[in-house]
């Protein structure tokens, strides 16, 4: 294994945001709008506790090669919180290195620090490399279509 994983920090975010629209058109989807760095900062760094918590992962040399965001969320049906991890990426230089595996250790510890006993993610279905990764955690999914709605203001 090489490399680490560290919680973000302020001067971190524009690469956060490079990483972020590299994993949006990994993912097929639209690119994030401008001012992502800014809105980041202030979900990760703006409030007294952060609505949004972000990992990243360092390459042998320093630098940062991936991100994991999360944050808590509820369950109607358990009648308890859980971290919701919303994204996971590496780029491509970076996988195959340990850092996914780091990088998933890092959000089970802020799901623990937090106080919450389980953590929760989707990924696209063609997304095989990921589910073969995901399963090897131990992981279970579940067939479930997730949707979005858009609310104008």
């Amino acid at each position: 294994m090489s490399g680490a994983v560290r919680r973000a920090r302020p001067g971190d975010l524009p690469r956060i945001a490079e990483l972020a629209a590299e994993h949006a058109a990994y993912e097929k989807a639209p690119p994030p709008a401008p001012g992502l760095a800014e809105r980041l900062g202030g979900l990760l760094f703006g409030r007294p506790e952060p609505r949004l918590h972000c990992l990243v992962a360092l390459d042998p040399g320093g630098g940062i090669a991936g991100y994991a965001t999360c944050s808590p969320e509820v369950s109607t049906w358990q009648g308890r919180e859980y971290l919701h991890m919303d994204c996971l990426f590496l780029s491509e230089g970076a996988r195959g290195l340990g850092l996914g595996r780091q990088v998933m250790d890092a959000v089970a510890d802020t799901a623990r620090e937090l106080g919450l006993t389980e953590v929760q993610w989707q990924t696209p279905a063609w997304n095989e490399g990921a589910i073969r990764f995901y399963d090897r955690l131990g992981a279970g999914a579940t067939d479930k279509l997730r949707y979005t709605l858009p609310v104008a203001p």
